[in-house]
């Protein structure tokens, strides 16, 4: 658009008839734009396109249609087209999408260092998950299963001390506020969690700007391994190993509902006060923290 610099020429006293004629443009529309420089629509889609945007980068992994349904939360409805078009126009698919010509991304980089990573002396890289104190090192995942209503999501964190699960949320959808709400159950569970390091793989729900946040008003650390490599976080695969066996695989779940009221009476009854394990001496999480841990978090 040379308008603006018709008007940036203009004052520097460069005639607006000169510079119209050596853009070749018509000057009425140059005063009609400078008289109003924004129009109500053009106002209206920059509004659209930053609720999109938004959006986005909360969740890369959403398509427009969940953009949209995003973006109407936020204040700003809109027709589908108008999200698919303002989503195409400005490239902004879904990681998971097909490849669109060199725009086939993939998934983004991590936000944080990998600090559970160590090189044996082959020059070998492996990760180590241990910890001498709570709340010194946690480990957070994502799973899912079909329930007859659909898929059901859980995010879940464990303390690697105790490998009690500290913070958990189920919902029916794979959103950031998923991983926030997992981190903040775990907050008000545990008490001071500053200087925390919460290991994650690369997914979206972790990368997202809500959940870095999270983590910053909390003082906590950030850790971050490959995208879906399960040997990067193989202790939380082996509680979701544990999970699948126990109680996604038992029968069909009928409703996300029925499946939500199963999976909390397995970690919080038998997980965590039924199941003994061969790492903590044959004790439960809950009776080794009793145990081992200091009484600020028994009290937890």
């Amino acid at each position: 658009m040379m308008y603006p610099l018709v008007r940036e020429l203009a004052a520097d006293g460069i005639p607006v008839a000169v510079t119209c004629r050596v853009l070749k443009i018509a000057r009425q529309p140059y005063y009609r734009w400078l008289a109003r420089p924004v129009t109500d629509a053009e106002w209206l889609a920059a509004h659209r396109a930053n609720a999109l945007f938004d959006a986005h980068c909360d969740d890369p992994e959403f398509g427009y249609r969940f953009l949209l349904d995003e973006a109407r939360d936020a204040g700003q409805p809109m027709a589908e087209r108008t999200a698919w078009r303002i989503c195409s126009d400005l490239g902004w698919w879904s990681a998971f999408g097909k490849k669109r010509g060199k725009n086939g991304k993939k998934p983004g980089p991590p936000v944080h260092d990998d600090l559970c990573a160590v090189v044996d002396r082959h020059g070998v890289t492996r990760h180590e998950f241990t910890a001498d104190a709570p709340n010194e090192l946690w480990l957070a995942d994502i799973t899912e299963h079909w329930t007859g209503e659909g898929k059901l999501y859980l995010c879940a964190i464990k303390d690697v001390y105790s490998n009690r699960i500290v913070g958990y949320s189920i919902d029916s959808r794979m959103k950031s506020r998923l991983a926030v709400a997992a981190l903040n159950n775990a907050v008000s569970r545990r008490g001071d969690v500053a200087g925390c390091v919460l290991h994650t793989d690369r997914g979206s729900q972790f990368r997202s700007r809500k959940f870095v946040h999270a983590l910053n008003r909390n003082a906590m650390v950030g850790s971050m391994g490959r995208v879906g490599a399960a040997g990067d976080n193989v202790a939380m695969e082996s509680f979701f190993s544990l999970l699948q066996k126990n109680v996604l695989d038992r029968r069909p779940w009928a409703s996300r509902e029925e499946l939500r009221t199963a999976i909390v009476r397995w970690i919080e009854r038998t997980y965590h006060r039924r199941r003994r394990q061969a790492a903590l001496g044959r004790l439960t999480p809950v009776e080794y923290e009793i145990i081992m841990a200091p009484p600020a978090v028994q009290a937890a």
